[in-house]
C-alpha cells in the first residue's frame, strides 16, 4: 500500500508505532520496523543524549529499517537537555522525527537542514495547521479515544479526521483508538494516510514491557480506562487500577483546589514499576480505549501482516462489493 506517509517516511506500510514512556526502547522500534512500518524510540524515556544514542546504535544494530525517534516537550522545572537529545538524534543517522507536547519550532531548523522529517502528535485541528504553519511535514491527529494525553477539546476521531482531511495540506496519519484493519481502511477513508498505533503495539511478544501489563491490556474493556487529572487541565486517559480510583477520589474530594503535589505519588516516576516489574497498581499508566479491541498477543510481523491483508479484503471485496 503506497501513500504520502509511506513514500515520506520510506517504510512499505502506513503503519506507525507511538512513541510511549517505558515501552518504546531499541527492541520495540526495531520489531515494527522489521514488519514494515515504522518504529519508534522515546526520546525522554532514555532521559541524557548519551544513554539516546547509544538506544540509537541498539537499534540500528537489530534493523537497516527506517525507524524515528519521539521527542516530547515538557512544560517542565528541570528541563532534559534538548539541544543534546537533537544533537543525538541528527548524528546518529534517524531520517524521522515523532514530536509532542509543547510547540517543536525551536528544534525544527536544526531537523531540516539535516534531512529530518518531522511529524507532529495534535490533538485538534487548530493545533494541527499550526504544525503545518510552522514547517512540520506531518502531523498525528490524535483523537480523544486516544490513551495518554487527548488534549481538553474532547473531540473523538470520526469528527476530528475529516476536519482535519478539510484544512490541512500537509498529509496526517490517525491516531487514538487504532487496533487493526478496520481502523486503517476508516482512517483512510476520512482523508488520512496511515495510523498510529499505541497500546496495541503494547500487546505484542516483541514489546519490552512486563506480561502483567500485557496481561491487562488483552484482559481490559473498552470500559476500563479513567481520565485523571482533568482539573489540573492536564489530562490523560490511563488504565484503571487501585491507584487511579484513589487519584479520583482525591480530585473529587479537593475540587478546585486540587494540586498536582496532591497526586504525585500515584503520577510521579510509576512507569519503571509498571513497565519493568509488572507492579500493576503502581500507579497511572497511559492506555487507550482501544484495549477493548485487543485480544491476543502476536509478534510485530504478525499483527502488521494481518492488518495489510484484511485491509485489503475490506477495500477490494467488502467496500466494492456495495457498488453497484
Amino acid at each position: 500500500m503506497k501513500t504520502r506517509i509511506t513514500e515520506m517516511f520510506g517504510i512499505e506500510h502506513p503503519i506507525i508505532q507511538g512513541g510511549m514512556h517505558y515501552v518504546g526502547f531499541a527492541e520495540m522500534a526495531a520489531a515494527v520496523s522489521n514488519a514494515g512500518g515504522l518504529g519508534i524510540i522515546t526520546g525522554l524515556t532514555q532521559g541524557t543524549p548519551e544513554k539516546l544514542a547509544n538506544e540509537i546504535a541498539r537499534c540500528k544494530d537489530m534493523t537497516d529499517k527506517p525507524f524515528g525517534v519521539n521527542l516530547t516537550f515538557l512544560p517542565t522545572v528541570n528541563a532534559p537537555d534538548y539541544p543534546g537529545l537533537v544533537k543525538a538524534i541528527i548524528d546518529g543517522g534517524v531520517k524521522a522525527v515523532e514530536t509532542a507536547g509543547n510547540n517543536p519550532a525551536q528544534v525544527l531548523p536544526f531537523f531540516k537542514d539535516a534531512g529530518v522529517k518531522v511529524i507532529h502528535k495534535c490533538t485538534s485541528v487548530r493545533h494541527s495547521l499550526k504544525a503545518q504553519s510552522i514547517g512540520c511535514d506531518a502531523v498525528s491527529v490524535d483523537g480523544f479515544e486516544c490513551g495518554g494525553h487527548p488534549g481538553e477539546d474532547d473531540i473523538p476521531n470520526m469528527i476530528l479526521l475529516p476536519r482535519a482531511a478539510d484544512e490541512l495540506e500537509i498529509p496526517f496519519v490517525a491516531s487514538g483508538g487504532m487496533a487493526d484493519a478496520r481502523s486503517l481502511v476508516a482512517s483512510l477513508a476520512m482523508g488520512a494516510e496511515g495510523m498510529n498505533m499505541g497500546t496495541r503495539f503494547i500487546a505484542t511478544q516483541e514489546a519490552p514491557v512486563h506480561e502483567n501489563v500485557k496481561k491487562a491490556i488483552v484482559a481490559a474493556s473498552e470500559l476500563d480506562t479513567r481520565l485523571v487529572m482533568r482539573p489540573l487541565r492536564n489530562t490523560e486517559r490511563v488504565m484503571t487500577n487501585e491507584a487511579v480510583e484513589r487519584l479520583l477520589e482525591k480530585e473529587r474530594k479537593l475540587g478546585a483546589d486540587l494540586k498536582f503535589e496532591d497526586i504525585i505519588e500515584e503520577v510521579a516516576g510509576v512507569y519503571p514499576r509498571i513497565m519493568s516489574e509488572g507492579d500493576m497498581d503502581a500507579g497511572a499508566w497511559s492506555c487507550g480505549m482501544v484495549a477493548g479491541l485487543i485480544n491476543d498477543i502476536p509478534t510485530c510481523k504478525e499483527l502488521i501482516d494481518g492488518i495489510m491483508a484484511e485491509a485489503e479484503t475490506l477495500i477490494r471485496q467488502r467496500l466494492t462489493g456495495f457498488l453497484n
